[in-house]
């Protein structure tokens, strides 16, 4: 079993505004460059802007796929050692039962 993803998938979202609001219509108010492409704006920049969104979706999607699998893992992992653990205090009871028996028997 692997236990060597993350606790908590982090939220990748890809969310800056621009100028008039528009995603890849040109650089934004935060004074950060978004590439050649999407300083230009016009329909190129609206298009990266779009493939860019749908990266992340994506990303975001498979990180998700992997922590349901991942606790499913968890889940039987753990349903598994209750199993295991009802089984003992069953064989334990079960003991018992046979010891109570032949104390009844000595004690006659």
């Amino acid at each position: 079993m692997n236990r060597i993803l993350p606790r908590r998938v982090a939220s990748v979202m890809f969310a800056s505004m621009r100028s008039n609001g528009e995603w890849g219509s040109g650089s934004g108010k935060g004074g950060g460059s978004g590439g050649s492409v999407r300083d230009a704006g016009g329909s190129f920049g609206k298009m990266e802007a779009a493939r860019e969104e749908e990266y992340f979706r994506k990303q975001q999607k498979e990180q998700i796929k992997k922590l349901k699998s991942h606790l499913q893992d968890e889940i039987d992992h753990h349903e598994d050692s209750i199993k295991k653990l009802e089984d003992e205090i069953k064989r334990h009871k079960e003991k018992i039962h046979k010891l109570s028996k032949e104390e009844d028997k000595v004690g006659h």
